[in-house]
């Protein structure tokens, strides 16, 4: 009997996270969250590119998470990698992001790369010790990518390019314009060193400040062979990486809120007296405020726990590989949107709401609790909540996917 040839699988990630796995994570996130929660303010204010704070990412071990054991990685799961943003973006919220998008575009050796090539692509990332920013915001669709003999020839600019200023490498995707590969999509990794590649360092927002979100401009770059992780597609297991990338927004914002309450608690416990129409010792002790920071509390555990459930999933749906379906992939997405719009409504109401606790005193610019709503309120406009609302109310009434998109 002849053996049937088998299907590479396209992604290297198998099997779940453990306990000792996520804990390992876990403990060295929270190391690296109270160094920068150190000196979060002063960070933000100063507006510098975080080449210290990527420095802390690469010393620590996070950036290679990711990468499988057998390239020299850390052998984890997507599970722990949430939990790794969630955990950073309790005391900064732009090192969170950094990460967070550093992570998908790293995963793009999985999810793009054939099975063949990506060994050579995790020595490389493992290697140079890189962090990989991206080029890929599809509402600024400037891109133009020719072909140049066995290779491309890139122009344009691509505005929001996190990571772009500090990072290593850029992973970028582009439509092809002429010839026989006419209106395909690559995904292609360039070192921002690369000839006509320029870091326009033009990003300066309300909040968010230290993700190096800059504009990029491309003239006459350079894309060889080698460069070129494989072809954007419609596939569902390559697709999958939007939704992580949107369950990473869910955690992010999870974990503004809870860096938020902690905040908050702290100034609580730490106010004098009370309001003097109030019978309590304390504002600590006064109802009206343990009501307030009781409600914030709960719905943030709430938000908590269905973002442990899908990040769990992420992981099941990942293994599936080649033999996941595009309707599987469909309603993975759809429970995600439902993360993204109670991550997104309970992160901007935690960091509003609670000054309603913490008092004017709070306000101080030295106090520095803007930080958590600046954050929170520049990333949560990424793309427009109300869709997602609308994504999950189309499927819950019609059953209907939504079309394959940069956001779904």
């Amino acid at each position: 009997m002849i053996a049937q040839p088998q299907t590479l699988r396209r992604t290297p990630w198998t099997s779940q996270a453990d306990e000792a796995e996520i804990s390992h994570w876990s403990t060295i996130a929270q190391s690296v969250a109270e160094t920068l929660a150190a000196n979060a303010l002063e960070r933000d204010r100063a507006n510098a590119t975080p080449r210290a704070e990527a420095e802390l990412l690469r010393s620590s071990g996070l950036l290679n998470l990711l990468v499988p054991a057998e390239f020299g990685g850390g052998g984890g799961h997507f599970e722990s990698a949430f939990h790794t943003v969630r955990i950073l973006a309790t005391a900064d919220g732009s090192i969170s992001q950094l990460l967070a998008y550093h992570y998908f575009n790293q995963a793009g050796i999985g999810f793009y790369a054939a099975p063949a090539n990506q060994a050579t692509w995790w020595r490389r990332t493992v290697e140079g010790g890189w962090l990989w920013g991206d080029s890929v915001n599809p509402v600024d669709p400037t891109l133009v990518l020719t072909e140049d003999g066995e290779g491309y020839r890139l122009n344009g600019l691509k505005r929001f390019s996190t990571g772009s200023g500090v990072g290593e490498v850029i992973i970028v995707n582009a439509v092809i314009d002429g010839g026989a590969n006419h209106g395909k999509v690559l995904a292609f990794v360039l070192d921002t060193g690369r000839e006509g590649l320029e870091l326009l360092g033009d990003w300066d927002h309300l909040g968010q400040r230290l993700t190096a979100s800059g504009s990029v401009k491309y003239t006459d770059v350079a894309v060889h062979p080698q460069d070129i992780l494989g072809e954007v597609t419609d596939e569902p297991i390559a697709s999958l990486l939007t939704p992580g990338v949107q369950l990473g927004f869910g955690n992010f914002y999870l974990g503004v809120a809870q860096g938020a309450l902690a905040k908050g608690r702290e100034l609580l416990l730490a106010r004098k007296n009370a309001w003097f129409l109030s019978d309590a010792e304390s504002y600590a002790h006064d109802v009206i405020f343990q009501r307030t920071i009781g409600e914030l509390k709960a719905r943030t555990a709430a938000v908590e726990a269905l973002a442990e459930k899908l990040n769990r999933r992420f992981d099941t749906e990942v293994a599936r590989s080649h033999e996941l379906t595009a309707q599987q992939r469909g309603e993975y997405a759809i429970a995600i949107a439902e993360l993204k719009v109670v991550a997104t409504e309970t992160g901007i109401e935690v960091a509003n709401r609670i000054y309603e606790v913490t008092g004017a005193s709070s306000t101080a610019n030295s106090v520095g609790l803007d930080l958590f709503w600046r954050n929170v309120r520049t990333h949560t406009l990424h793309d427009p909540v109300d869709y997602k609302k609308i994504e999950v109310g189309a499927h819950f009434l019609h059953g209907e996917l939504q079309p394959l998109s940069l956001y779904t």
